[in-house]
């Protein structure tokens, strides 16, 4: 895929979507990448990312856009066999714990979820 006005070249996210970083795809769409996180917080952790560059949920403009990434949550928590259930994670700004400037749902599984999560 080429890099177009809709990424930013420093981005992590950006580069694991061109290629340019490894990553352990699960799933691969044209809306979408979905990764093995490198620092799992439960025995399934993938993120979701969308391959345009949208900075967190603050920014999202196109509903159907982001429909369509939960709508992937749904497929890969099914390829992942999560039937007991999975929980999306989406941190939004510092204090939200964004850590990565590029929109991403974290999907975890594989074992029972503690509330409150934070």
């Amino acid at each position: 895929m080429e890099r177009d006005s809709t990424t930013t070249p420093t981005c992590i996210f950006c580069k694991i979507i061109h290629k340019e970083i490894p990553a352990q795809v699960v799933l691969e769409e044209d809306h979408y990448l979905a990764v093995r996180d490198i620092n799992p917080q439960a025995p399934t952790h993938i993120l979701l990312i969308p391959r345009t560059h949208i900075a967190n949920v603050t920014e999202f403009e196109d509903v159907s856009e982001l429909g369509r990434l939960f709508q992937a949550a749904r497929t890969v928590a099914e390829h992942e066999k999560l039937e007991r259930g999975f929980r999306l994670v989406v941190n939004t700004g510092a204090d939200g714990g964004q850590t990565v400037n590029h929109l991403h749902i974290h999907l975890l599984g594989g074992r029972f979820m503690t509330w409150p999560p934070g």
